[in-house]
């Protein structure tokens, strides 16, 4: 069995090559491993780093301007040949250490689907806001689809190839959360969640999501409901 794990990445120089480090060492035992990192227009020496990180289990991807994460997912699925499909950000706020944690529910045949929650594991504390704003579009969610996710924009968001079969991603930028998720929830697919560590970053770091990007999915997710 083989796992791809897609890393959008832009402008992500200080934390690519230890997040790369990370993915490739974590032990997920016989399960094999792929790499593809779509460069999505750096400008900041990212892209140069990435050219030396290039190996035989790694590909990058470059795009020559920035489009956003989602459609650097969209550019990249096409390049994986995994059963099993994981998105990874290119900071470190997300832990591949979890990806055990992540895997089981599917290896055990409980779910085609599954989600990281920040809300029910060890974190970092956010933002308040944005922790207001991340329980509210989870609510909307659960009221729109009948479901009760704790956390729809999770980062991680783990999917069996089947799962992802027949749909077509549209969004192009942090969009993408709320519309797979849509997706996969008219489609019938159950999500199940696991408890993730998170540990955010603060904006000096190079955190990207504004209250913009929360209008932004709120509105997606209305628009694939309907």
């Amino acid at each position: 069995m083989k796992l791809s794990i897609i890393v959008p990445a832009y402008n992500e120089r200080r934390t690519i090559q230890e997040i790369l480090r990370r993915v490739r060492t974590v032990d997920l035992g016989p399960i094999e491993k792929e790499i593809v990192v779509v460069d999505d227009g750096s400008d900041d020496g990212t892209s140069d780093i990435l050219r030396l990180e290039e190996d035989s289990t790694t590909r990058v991807i470059y795009k020559r301007k920035n489009e956003g994460k989602g459609a650097a997912i969209r550019t990249a699925l096409p390049q994986t040949t995994g059963e099993l499909i994981i998105i990874q950000d290119a900071d470190l706020e997300y832990d591949p250490e979890d990806y055990k944690t992540l895997l089981t529910p599917i290896l055990k045949k409980k779910a085609e689907v599954v989600y990281g929650s920040r809300f029910t594991g060890e974190h970092r504390n956010m933002f308040f806001w944005h922790m207001v704003g991340n329980k509210f579009l989870s609510l909307v969610t659960n009221i729109l689809f009948n479901t009760t996710l704790t956390d729809m924009e999770t980062g991680y968001k783990f999917f069996t190839r089947e799962a992802l079969s027949g749909i077509e991603i549209e969004s192009d930028r942090f969009e993408f959360e709320p519309e797979i998720t849509a997706k996969l929830l008219k489609k019938g697919i159950r999500i199940y969640e696991v408890p993730i560590s998170y540990a955010g970053r603060e904006y000096w770091e190079g955190k990207k999501i504004t209250w913009k990007n929360g209008i932004g999915a709120l509105l997606a997710l209305i628009k694939y409901r309907f």
